[in-house]
This record gives structure tokens, sequence and C-alpha cells, in this order.
């Protein structure tokens, strides 16, 4: 059997377990948004200022709310992402604590305390009760956002190490998708069964806990954090089954004697040193671009387009976008190990860029023209597919690929620690944007995804089939490149372009 290109039942199944924490992710991304109306109404209720007179839930979207009622909703929403913030900088110390294996066990004590508070939502004041189990959800989100994609992306064989890490973001779409389904008004999202809903969010964390000791411990942490060479030698073979492991023990040996060579490589030493930088740059640019891309905005507005193109249930035009979520994120597990990194961010980066700018021409001109509603639903439809392609699964693994041991936890906890700020910007800031800028609010979103395609494309290497290794490497060769110019040409242009930028 060929080094590292096995895929075992075991391998199979940590991945299943593990990404079973981006399930639990997905479900309770968008789990809050079907039954608004109906937990606002409960928090009316409780806070005493619901009108006598409504005795219908659909009377509630006619009401103006309280003001107070306004502000604990947006709390519920809100607490979700600043939990997930928080959060995101203990990734690595929970990851290096007791391990991967243990830190996801540990972490699963929040999931299953923030489904029950929502789960009994109705025993206390439902908008405490809600708020409470959202902030402790974002908590456990926070961190298992960064351990599931740092523990599958150390167990992955190279040769598959893409599309393995791609399971991520299919497991939170498909939460999302679930989410989307049980919140329909004859399943679950309704006032009788809302609580079971919100509740539900936990239920992934139960089965992961019962899964988990039968995963081995990533072979990387065992050898290279704790030394104990056996230990991974058993867990490489537990993973790939029964195989010749020196080459792969040979690469992590190597990577310890460089790991040892260097201090404990925390946040603060990240973001200062200067033999990072260039890596840092990258991962911070796709969380970046994957999360100012537009794609939560699109989300958000997509509702409103399928009414105006007279579409009688826009939910489940809503929840076709979701299925559409999903297959194309199965297309690029199929494609990223295959196409490469670089070439399926960059496809989906432009593709999107070029939906944004049909998006806001179909807005704009809606009212004049009635068939170009139906260019907007066509735009919504690709824009999603180009992002599932690329830009919304391959920023979750590629941070782990692009660090080596020593610094990976800490890039992964930065990296997140930006997708959840960026995220918690979008969610608060767009409807001010797309109230001050209208229709042409897509304009603002395709000029972010020209730049940021412009930079995938001058900056960020292919990683498709190299070995953590190799990728280090070949940034510390461009870091030399940019230090010393390799000749008096590159040296005469350098100075050129420095006495430019000065002048």
């Amino acid at each position: 059997m060929e080094s590292g290109k096995q895929l075992s039942g075991t391998l199979a199944l940590a991945v299943f377990t593990a990404a079973l924490g981006s399930l639990q992710y997905g479900y309770s991304l968008g789990v809050i948004n079907a039954p608004q109306r109906i937990i606002e109404r409960h928090y009316s209720r409780a806070l005493g200022v619901l009108p006598q007179n409504l005795t219908r839930s659909n009377d509630t979207e006619e009401e103006e709310l309280h003001p107070s009622v306004v502000m604990y909703w947006s709390l519920s929403v809100a607490i979700f992402s600043i939990g997930g913030v928080a959060s995101s900088f203990l990734v690595g110390f929970v990851g290096d604590l007791r391990g991967r294996i243990k830190g996801m066990l540990m972490i699963n004590v929040l999931a299953i305390t923030a489904s029950l508070l929502m789960g009994l939502a109705r025993m206390g004041p439902p908008h405490l009760m809600v708020i409470t189990g959202r902030a402790v959800m974002g908590f456990y989100c926070g961190l298992s956002s960064g351990l599931v994609p740092m523990y599958i992306g150390e167990i992955a064989p190279v040769a598959y190490r893409g599309a393995l890490g791609t399971l991520h973001q299919l497991a939170i779409v498909t939460g999302i998708l679930i989410s989307q389904v049980l919140g329909l008004d004859f399943l679950l999202g309704n006032d009788t069964m809302w609580p079971l809903l919100l509740g539900l969010s936990g239920a992934p964390a139960v089965l992961q806990t019962l899964l988990l000791p039968l995963c081995p411990e990533s072979p990387r942490y065992l050898y290279i954090k704790l030394g104990k060479e056996e230990e991974a030698c058993k867990s490489l073979k537990r993973f790939r089954g029964e195989y010749d492991a020196s080459k792969d023990m040979a690469e992590m040996k190597k990577e310890k004697e460089e790991a040892m060579k260097e201090k404990q490589v925390s946040i603060i030493t990240l973001v200062c040193s200067s033999a990072y930088r260039q890596q840092l740059a990258v991962a911070l640019m796709m969380h970046l671009s994957q999360q100012f891309s537009g794609i939560n905005a699109i989300f958000y507005y997509s509702t409103s387009i399928f009414l105006k193109a007279g579409v009688s249930k826009p939910v489940f035009a809503t929840i076709g976008v979701g299925v559409i979520n999903t297959i194309f994120t199965m297309v690029s597990v199929l494609l990223v190990d295959r196409a490469g990194r670089r070439t399926l961010i960059l496809i989906g980066l432009g593709g999107m860029c070029c939906c944004a700018v049909a998006m806001s021409v179909g807005l704009v001109y809606q009212a004049t023209f009635s068939w170009m509603s139906y260019v907007s639903m066509s735009a919504i439809f690709l824009f999603v597919c180009f992002f599932e392609i690329g830009p919304g699964p391959i920023p979750w693994f590629i941070v782990a690929e692009l660090f080596s041991q020593g610094p990976r936890p800490a890039a992964i906890a930065l990296a997140g620690c930006c997708n959840w700020t960026s995220n918690f910007v979008i969610g608060m800031c767009f409807p001010y944007i797309e109230a001050l800028c209208g229709s042409y609010v897509f304009i603002i979103f395709a000029v972010i995804l020209l730049g940021s395609t412009v930079f995938t494309y001058c900056r960020v290497p292919e990683t498709k089939g190299k070995t953590f290794e190799a990728i280090t490497a070949e940034f510390q060769r461009r870091r030399r490149h940019r230090q010393v110019p390799p000749d008096a040409k590159a040296a005469t242009e350098l100075h050129h372009l420095k006495s430019s930028s000065e002048a």
C-alpha cells in the first residue's frame, strides 16, 4: 500500500465524529431565524408588553414591537457571535491542554448546557433563557470551529487533506439546511414546539460525546507536542491501516525538530514575528474575503427578493438556496484535491463578483422590467454556488495547511476570531448599509470580491498535495527572495520601486 493514501473505517469515523461539531455550529447559525415572530411574542408576554387583544401569532407581524422586545431579540441573535469571538482565542489553549479529542469532549459540556437552557425556556423568563443559551452555544461554536479543522487537518492523509477538510463546511451548511427544514411551521417552528427546535441544537454534541472515545488522538499532537513516538505510530496505523509509516514519522520528526528550535508561538508572537507574516496575511485574508463577500447579506436579502419576484412561499425558496448550498459544497469536496485550493478560490471569488454585479443590475431595474427579478433570483443561486465551490469551505482548513505544528493553534485561533468578528460586523451593519445604499448595496461587495480575487492571484500559493514542511519551506523561500534579491537587476528594480514609493 502506498504511504499516506489509505482511507480506513477509523479515519472515516474520526472525521464524521469531529464534523458533528460543525453540524451543530451550522444548526445554531440557522435555527434562530424561522421562529423569530413566535419567540418575539413570548418575549412580549414575559415582559408584560403584549397587547391583550392579540390572540394569533400572525398579528404579531403587523403589531409594532415594543422597544424592549426588539432589544432582547437583537441580543438573542448577536450574542451568539459575541460568544464565538470571545472563545476563538482559546482554541489553541484547549487543543493543547489535553489534546484534540479530550478538548472536543470537554467543550461538549457547554453545548449540552446551552441546549438545555434553550429547550427549557418556558420554565423561566424566555428572553433570559434563550439569550444565555445562545451565549453559551456561541462560546462552544467558537471553540468547535477551530478544533474541528485542526483535528481533521492533522489526521488527514496528504492526498485527501482537501476533501476531508472541506467536510467541515459541508457539515455547517447541512446543519443550516436541517434547521431551516425543522423550522417550518408545520414541524417545529410553531408556538408549541419552538423550545424543542432550539434545544435540538445540542443533539450532535450528545452523539459526538459517545463517539469521540472511539477515535484515536492526532498523531501530530502525540509526537510533536508530547514526544510520544510509539503512540503516534500506532495512531497513524489505526487511521490508515497497516502500512509503512516511516515516511510520515520522518516528516513529523523533522517538523518537531523545527518546532524545538523556536519558542512556543503565542498569538502575540505570531502577530509580531516577520517569519509568519506572509502565512498570516494569507490566512486572515481568506477569512475576511469569506465573510465580507456578502454571503450572509445574500441570505438576509433573499426572502425579500423572492417576494418581489412573486414567489408566494419565499421560505421554501430560501430552503432551496440552502439545498444548493449543500450540493455545491459536495462538489467542492470532489474537486478540491483535483483542481487545487487556489484555483477553486479564484473561480469562486471571480464568479461571486460577477453575480454581485448582476444582483445590483437586477435590483436597480426590477421596478422597470419585471423579468429583472428573475435575474436577481438567478444571481442569488449562482452566488451561493460559487461561494461553496471555494471561498466557503477552503479558508477553514487552509490555515492548518499554511502553518507548522508550533504556530498552528495560535494561527487557527486568530483566523477564527477574524471570521467571527467580521461575521458579527456584517450581521450588525448590513441592514444600515442596505438602507443607505438601497439597490446598489451589492456593488460594495463586488468591489471587495474583486480585490480579494487579485490578492488570491498574487499571494495565495497552491497547497494541494504538499506536506506541511513543503508549504512552510515555500513561504521561507518567498521571504528570503523578498529580503535578498537574487541578482543585480532585481536589486535595481527594488531600489527603483522604493524610490518611487517615497517620491
